[in-house]
């Protein structure tokens, strides 16, 4: 038995912030387990964080077209250049001038 009960604050660890809460419909963690390997290794090199939906949409698309793996593998690396060229990429702290002592 614990001294001091921990009360649940699951519902009250929400800070000062007005984005609404998102209701997930799956588990991520459960549904990048359920991607395939290819698709898996790919995600872990990403530039970007993907998540499992938006991977296994765009994996599934290609798929349909019957694009081989090397193909699918590809189309996952355009469109993340073009997210990253949209700049909708990670932000990048300009490098501090250096001073001359």
């Amino acid at each position: 038995m614990q001294p001091f009960p921990v009360p649940h604050r699951s519902k009250r660890n929400l800070g000062e912030t007005r984005v609404k809460r998102r209701k997930r419909s799956e588990d991520p963690m459960q549904a990048y387990d359920q991607l395939p390997r290819d698709l898996r290794l790919w995600m872990q090199s990403a530039k970007l964080p993907w998540s499992p939906a938006s991977c296994r949409r765009l994996w599934l698309k290609t798929k349909v077209r019957g694009d081989s793996l090397e193909q699918a593998l590809a189309s996952l690396d355009r469109a993340e250049a073009a997210t990253l060229a949209r700049g909708d990429g990670p932000r990048r702290v300009p490098a501090l001038p250096t001073v001359e002592l």
